[in-house]
């Protein structure tokens, strides 16, 4: 099949990979290197406010978990901070500035953390 004609949506399916033309949530080659890529061994924890009003989130990196794993410790997370927050693209977001709180939650985990942009 022509690079022209190929398949990048599905009205079943939704988005389709490009590489191996499956789902995109179902997609084997993306997650394994996504993974492999963000996953160095240490955990970044930083404080963002771009695209969210004014509004601050703290964002936790680098955890190289999927699923029921990550969201068990967004949860725990979000407990020890008093806050909300979601799991997007393998990232945990919680609610406000709470870097210190996260930092010592995971440390005390046994995770290696570091303060990202400053």
């Amino acid at each position: 099949m022509p690079s022209s004609t190929r398949l990048v949506y599905s009205t079943e399916a939704g988005r389709v990979c490009p590489d191996c033309s499956q789902p995109v949530l179902q997609c084997a080659c993306k997650s394994r290197s996504e993974v492999s890529q963000s996953a160095d061994g240490v955990v970044r924890v930083s404080r963002e406010t771009k695209g969210r009003a004014g509004k601050g989130v703290t964002l936790v990196k680098g955890l190289g978990l999927e699923g029921d794993a990550l969201a068990a410790l967004a949860k725990a997370l979000k407990a020890t901070c008093g806050s909300g927050g979601t799991v997007k693209d393998g990232v945990v977001e919680v609610q406000g500035d709470h870097c210190d709180k996260v930092i010592a939650c995971l440390a005390a985990k046994g995770w290696k953390v570091k303060r990202a942009g400053g």
